[in-house]
This record gives C-alpha cells, structure tokens and sequence, in this order.
C-alpha cells in the first residue's frame, strides 16, 4: 500500500504542476518542453531497464505532464486534445497500480472544476464528469492486466522449475542408469538400474502432484 501512496503523491503533483504552467511565463515555450520530454521519455525506454518499476514510474509521470500541458494551453476542457485524458487514465492504470487511475481521475476532477469560472453551465462539465464514468472501466482494464501478468509469472516460474528437475535431477539419475549398463556384468548393475528407474518414477509422479496443486 505505501507504494499506492508514493506513486499517487507523485502523480497529483505532476498534475498540479500541468495546471500551473499554462500561467507561468514558461507557457509560450510549451512545444518546446514538450519535445524536450519526449525525447527524454525516448532516451529512457532505449537505455534504461523497460520492465523497471522505477522506469514505469518516469514514463507516467513524463506521460502525464505531456497530456496535461496539451490539453491546458489548448483551451482547457474545450481543447480539441481533452480526448487524451481518457488514454492518460488507461495508461496509467497499465504502467503503474490500477488504483492510480481512480487518484489521478479524481484529482483530475479538481482541478478542472477549481481553475473553471464560477456558473458554468452542465454542458461545460460534461467534459470534465465524463472522466469518472471513464475511471471503473480504466480499473478493470488494469486488474485483468495484472492478472494477467502474474498468471505468466507464474507460468514462467513453473517452466524454470520443470527445467531445472529435468536437468538436474533426472540427468543424474540417467548417468547413474548408463554407468550401470555400461559396466554390466550381472545382477548387481541390474539392482542398481532398477532402483535408479524407480527413483525416476517416484520423482516424476511428486513432481505431477507438486504441479497440480
């Protein structure tokens, strides 16, 4: 949970920060900052680690102060570009937790909602309430999604431990078999290749159990 907060923390003031730079004196340099930050998020998805929590982190960040600063000096909830926000909200809940898709609609709501003049009329919110309808289906996409992917964790995990008992395991258990055969001179060796099949047989059906539980 403490790394829901952290992520969510980050984000809201990745938010506050896309409303305030239309009113600075940066705003008439919007285009530039925004290539800047898309050759940055470039230059992090080819050098860096992709599948990094850290990395994952940086691009919603990166991925938000972009939309953000689109769809602020563009008009606002009016801007032809609000679209956006509704990718914003499904990415996010796919790169980082899909509970940050409901922080980052919520926060989203306020501060449209504070920086609209007073007596708007429910045809200019729309917009804006539009992005809570939008939210449970950007949570569900992202549950699915990380089922998903600890369903293939889990998948990959079972692989590498069926590589590693037949690699290990059964491998010995088959040099011992060839040794014996190599060097048979009568009963002895014949014991010996008995046991060792049955030892392999024990072991594969432990192993099919282990599997199916």
């Amino acid at each position: 949970m403490a790394k829901e907060i952290i992520h969510s923390l980050i984000l809201i003031f990745t938010i506050a920060l896309g409303f305030l730079f239309p009113k600075s004196v940066l705003a008439s340099y919007d285009l530039q900052i925004a290539a800047s930050l898309f050759i940055f998020f470039f230059l992090v998805k080819k050098l860096a680690l992709p599948n990094s929590p850290k990395t994952r982190l940086l691009e919603s960040v990166i991925f938000t102060l972009i939309v953000l600063l689109i769809v602020n000096t563009t008009g606002s909830i009016r801007s032809p570009f609000f679209f956006l926000i509704y990718f914003l909200l499904f990415s996010l809940s796919l790169l980082l937790e899909p509970i940050i898709s409901m922080v980052t609609s919520l926060t989203l709501i306020i501060f449209f909602l504070l920086s609209l003049p007073k007596d708007q009329n429910f045809s200019v919110l729309l917009p804006i309430f539009s992005l809570a309808f939008i939210t449970p289906f950007a949570l569900f996409l992202g549950k699915e999604y990380e089922e998903n992917q600890k369903l293939k964790a889990k998948s990959q995990k079972s692989k590498e431990e069926t590589f590693l008992f037949l690699s290990l395991i059964l491998k010995n258990h088959l040099k011992n078999i060839a040794a014996a055969a190599e060097n048979f001179l009568g009963d002895h060796q014949l014991s010996i290749i008995k046991k060792q099949t049955e030892k392999m047989e024990k072991l594969i059906e432990k192993f099919e159990k282990s599997l199916s539980l």
